[in-house]
């Protein structure tokens, strides 16, 4: 990989310790370590937004190192992360402090500590707090740093994040995020529902769950099947519980229905007590077993005809 090499002098601003104290190391035997700088100039500082109810981002590419990126996805909080199909970093901890760009010297470093850096493409990984802590400086045209020495030989790598050109994208990145979705696929691709002893009745936080279910379906076109499948515990006759089974399963089908899901993407069956969560007769146990699940596949079109699905009419059900 090609780089720059600058090297640097002591800083006439101030630096405060704990993050740049390997920094201040460098000066010590009284010569200067050279440094690889990865960073986009002010004629190459560009950022982008890609917008969706399922996710919004903000990417600033790096030249020669890759890509920062600011990314919210539905129900989850805000993260950022480097991306890099070369990691130029040393696998340990990378000081991260937000400083004024080489053409606004004189302002004061802000130290945020260390952040993990893994030895693979996305290398480093930052929390919603330490994320926001950096949008807020590259709003106020501050750029977030991250120092560390080099994955091979004696260099100092540093991966600077520009703050020109990002403003100009912040508000409709906010309003991205205000209509983000409430939820992602992954945490309602599987959802249970539980029940009273010899009960078939929705509560309101089932109808809650279920609602969330609802909601990210109708969004999302590339989710074509939803499977029911109601189940019991073991106590009881064979056929009750197949019976049971059947109301659960049919109850949470109709709340599917009727709050405008198609009837042609879900398959509901019931199992009776086949198919324990947990095979043994316990009160928390018993509980667990008293369910209905709802599962969502994507591309994957709901069968005419389910084997699967029992007859409560079978002989030898007792």
């Amino acid at each position: 990989m090609l780089s720059r090499v600058r090297f640097y002098r002591m800083p006439s601003r101030k630096i405060y310790l704990p993050a740049l104290v390997f920094s201040l190391a460098m000066y010590a035997a009284g010569w200067a370590q050279a440094t690889m700088t990865f960073s986009a100039g002010i004629e190459q500082s560009q950022w982008y937004l890609s917008s969706s109810i399922f996710e919004c981002s903000l990417t600033h590419n790096i030249p020669r190192y890759g890509r920062a990126v600011f990314f919210h996805e539905a129900g989850e909080p805000l993260k950022f992360y480097l991306s890099t199909a070369r990691n130029p970093m040393r696998k340990g901890q990378a000081a991260l402090v937000l400083e004024a760009p080489g053409w606004r010297p004189g302002s004061m470093v802000t130290d945020l500590g260390y952040v993990a850096v893994a030895e693979q493409t996305q290398p480093i990984t930052i929390g919603q707090s330490k994320a926001s802590q950096m949008m807020d400086s590259l709003l106020q045209g501050m750029m977030p740093t991250f120092t560390r020495k080099a994955r091979f030989g004696n260099e100092t790598v540093r991966v600077e994040v520009s703050s020109i050109n990002f403003s100009q994208f912040y508000e409709d990145y906010l309003t991205c995020v205000a209509a983000l979705l409430p939820v992602n696929f992954r945490q309602v691709e599987r959802t249970a529902v539980f029940f009273r002893v010899d009960e078939a009745t929705l509560s309101e936080a089932d109808s809650q769950a279920l609602d969330q279910v609802i909601l990210y379906v109708k969004a999302d076109p590339s989710v074509t099947a939803v499977f029911v499948d109601g189940h019991t515990d073991v106590t009881g006759r064979r056929i009750y519980n197949r019976r049971l089974s059947k109301d659960r399963a049919e109850a949470v089908t109709s709340y599917l229905i009727a709050n405008g899901l198609s009837p042609d993407m879900i398959t509901t069956r019931y199992h009776g007590e086949r198919y324990p969560v947990v095979d043994n007769r316990k009160p928390e146990s018993l509980a667990r077993n008293r369910r209905t699940t709802v599962r969502l596949e994507r591309g994957t079109k709901p069968p005419k005809v389910d084997d699967s699905v029992l007859d409560i009419t079978e002989e030898g059900s007792f």
